[in-house]
Formats: C-alpha cells, sequence, structure tokens
C-alpha cells in the first residue's frame, strides 16, 4: 500500500470511529452503534477501492438546430405571400407560386400582379390595402394588403375574400327577394283598399265580398311568408347545436297527416304512410320535424296530380340511418331545376307557386332542418311522372336499445 493508500485507510478508520462516538454520546444503543460501524467500514472500503471520485466527463456539444428559412416560413403559411423590394418579386410562397405562376420570383411585382390597382398600390410607400380581380379562378376577389419590412423591402398578403363576397351576395338578395314578396301582397291590399273607398263599389255586396276576400288571401300570403322568414331565421342561429329530444316518427307522421287531411280533401287525394320502421325514434327537434314534413307533404299534395295519392314512406337504411321519402304523382321537374330548388324564393314556377300558396322558402327551411339533424336530403324527378323527396336521418341509438330490452 502506498502513501496515498495509507491516507485513505486513515480516512476511513477516522470516519469509522468518529461516528461510533457520536453515537454513543447521544445514547445510541448497540444497534444503532453497529450500524454506525457498518457505515463507516463501507464508506471507508469504497474509498479503498474506488479512491477519490473522478469529475464527470463533459457534455457532448450539441449545436442547436438553425432556424427555418424564410422560404420555409412563407411556404408553411396558406396564403400567397411575396417579398418585394425595389419592386422586384425577392420571394414567393408555394401559394403564391401557384396562384401567380412558378416564374414570378425575380420579376418586377406589377407584372407577376398584373392589375391596375395592384402596381398603383406597389408603387407607393406606404402599406395599403386594395381589393383586386382578375387573377385565379374567374370571379374571384382578392384583398391585397402591403406591409412594410425593417430592410425595406415589403411583405405582399393576399387573401382570398370570394367566400365573404358570395355570402354578402347571398345577404343582398335574400333582402332584394324577401322585400319583392312582401311588396306584392301589399300592393294588391292597398289596391283593393282604394277600390273600395268609392262609393259605388262600396255599395255593391258582391264587388265588396270579392274584394274581400280577395283581400284575405293577400294577407294570408303575407302572414305565411314572414312565419317562414321567423322559421328559416330561428333555424339558422340554431345550426351549430344539435338537437337531442328523442322523437318518434310514427306518431309525428300521424299527427302531420292529420293536419293536412283538409288539403287532401280539396285535391281529392289520400296521404298514404308505409311504416316499415315501427318505433324508430330519432335524436332531434320535434317542432322542426313536424314542419320538416308538413312542408315536404303539402308540396306532394299542391304540385301532385289532382286526385292521386301522395306515399310517405319510413325505412330504416341501415343500422344507424332512417329513411323518410315523400313522393307524388304530379308533372314532375326538369333536371336544371333540381340543383336549386333549395334555394331561397327559387321556383321552377313562379305563377303556379304564387297560385297555390308558396312563399318560395319551403324547401329552403327543410334544408336547413336536415342540415341541423345531421342529416341528408335528396330530390329525384322525372318530368311527366313525379317528385320524390328522401330525408335521411340518424337514429337515436340509446332509445332503440331501450325500446328492444322492454
Amino acid at each position: 500500500m502506498g502513501g496515498q493508500g495509507l491516507v485513505r485507510t486513515l480516512i476511513a478508520l477516522l470516519v469509522m470511529a468518529g461516528g461510533a462516538a457520536i453515537a454513543f454520546w447521544l445514547g445510541a444503543g448497540p444497534a444503532a452503534i453497529a450500524i454506525v460501524l457498518a457505515a463507516g467500514l463501507a464508506s471507508g472500503a469504497l474509498v479503498l477501492r474506488d479512491g477519490p471520485r473522478q469529475p464527470l466527463p463533459p457534455l457532448a456539444d450539441e449545436t442547436p438546430p438553425s432556424p427555418p428559412s424564410a422560404a420555409d416560413l412563407l411556404d408553411a403559411v396558406d396564403e400567397p405571400l411575396l417579398i418585394v423590394r425595389d419592386r422586384r418579386v425577392l420571394l414567393a410562397n408555394e401559394a403564391a407560386r401557384r396562384l401567380l405562376g412558378e416564374h414570378i420570383e425575380g420579376v418586377d411585382a406589377r407584372l407577376a400582379i398584373r392589375h391596375p390597382a395592384a402596381a398603383e398600390a406597389l408603387a407607393g410607400a406606404a402599406a395599403s390595402r386594395t381589393e383586386i380581380a382578375g387573377i385565379g379562378e374567374p370571379g374571384q376577389q382578392w384583398l391585397m394588403a402591403v406591409s412594410s419590412l425593417p430592410d425595406d423591402s415589403r411583405l405582399v398578403r393576399l387573401s382570398d375574400q370570394s367566400a365573404a363576397r358570395a355570402a354578402e351576395q347571398i345577404r343582398a338578395d335574400f333582402v332584394a327577394n324577401a322585400s319583392h314578396e312582401l311588396r306584392t301582397p301589399l300592393a294588391t291590399l292597398l289596391g283593393f283598399l282604394e277600390t273600395l273607398e268609392d262609393e259605388d263599389a262600396a255599395g255593391d255586396p258582391a264587388t265588396r265580398t270579392r274584394f274581400l276576400k280577395i283581400m284575405a288571401g293577400e294577407a294570408s300570403r303575407m302572414r305565411d311568408l314572414v312565419d317562414d322568414l321567423m322559421s328559416l331565421s330561428r333555424i339558422e342561429a340554431d345550426r351549430f347545436t344539435a338537437p337531442r329530444e328523442p322523437v318518434a316518427l310514427a306518431p309525428l307522421i300521424d299527427e302531420v297527416r292529420r293536419a293536412l287531411a283538409h288539403l287532401a280533401d280539396a285535391r281529392g287525394a289520400k296521404i298514404v304512410v308505409e311504416d316499415e320502421a315501427a318505433g324508430v325514434v330519432v335524436a332531434g327537434d320535434r317542432s322542426q320535424l313536424g314542419q320538416m314534413l308538413n312542408n315536404l307533404i303539402s308540396n306532394a299534395l299542391k304540385y301532385g296530380r289532382e286526385g292521386a295519392p301522395v306515399r310517405v314512406r319510413v325505412a330504416r337504411t341501415s343500422e344507424d340511418i332512417v329513411g323518410i321519402t315523400i313522393a307524388d304523382q304530379g308533372e314532375g321537374i326538369a333536371e336544371e331545376h333540381l340543383p336549386r330548388l333549395t334555394e331561397r324564393f327559387y321556383r321552377v314556377d313562379p305563377s303556379r307557386s304564387r297560385q297555390v300558396g308558396g312563399t318560395g322558402l319551403g324547401l329552403a327551411i327543410v334544408k336547413h332542418i336536415v342540415l341541423r339533424h345531421r342529416g341528408l336530403m335528396q330530390i329525384r324527378s322525372v318530368p311527366g311522372e313525379g317528385t320524390e323527396v328522401r330525408v335521411e336521418l340518424p337514429v337515436d341509438q340509446g332509445h332503440v336499445t331501450q325500446l328492444s330490452q322492454s
């Protein structure tokens, strides 16, 4: 054992003896003193065996990852972006290259975005926001925002405004159509009121009765239109909230059938219900589902052939889906009209629609009710044979299980 070994041995003995003395002085029993001695021996053995502890090796030199390049950052954005300096495109992201062409980097920005308003905005030095069109797909509308960067270059961002513009146009058309639909019966009412103010017309009971009947019909038409407008507004307000009320279809269909019995009698027709899914329950809003059935069945009665039956068939298409089909035997609808039937105020034959009391909102309301119930709607029609509307709704599985167990 060398000099270093002797030092280590002395240290171990001192640690062992010192620990035992302290334990004895504190009044510890023989067992505690034995534990201290054992610990001292162990520590001494470690010192004798391993020698002094060596310092831990330094951690490997880890190079931090390099930050993404400007090109990578721009490509991660799904809107067209360009960096422009001295009117030349220094960099364009993938979305911009898809929209304006792969060749735009390095060219004059006014050639990349060919629009007079865009050229004027790019020529100026201040930040700007400009609406432009004529690039991309026909009819697309864009908002070009130009911002200054610290190195005197400029960031050009193109935001597609087509969806927002289309929504604004839909709202404008809706207001215009609703105003027109309300103005027409109102003008009729005012005209007949002015006529009745004439003493000659007012003094003829037959004329007065005929005029009052027409006025009552126009007032009812205005009331129905206002009711449909309010219904559509409520349904759209709730479109993101899925209804959860368990609704049994069979009693609801029977309720609607009885409510429309007077219309069926007037048309000399019958409402024939074929229920092949007895006891089926859907999760829904009972009032809205009743309105949906009322609109579809009444449409079939009004536009079907007089005296021909209207068939309502309920059948499970799968374990999770139930289908409701309403079919008439009317004149049918040409194929080019089918995609637009659920648009607000769209009519295949406006004069006939008004004659039978249609507001032009019935199928639009049905579509929004079906969408709110997470369902599907299909319209099939053959000119000369009739029209069939099919609605598929999710089954309320919880109540199906309860019914099967009861």
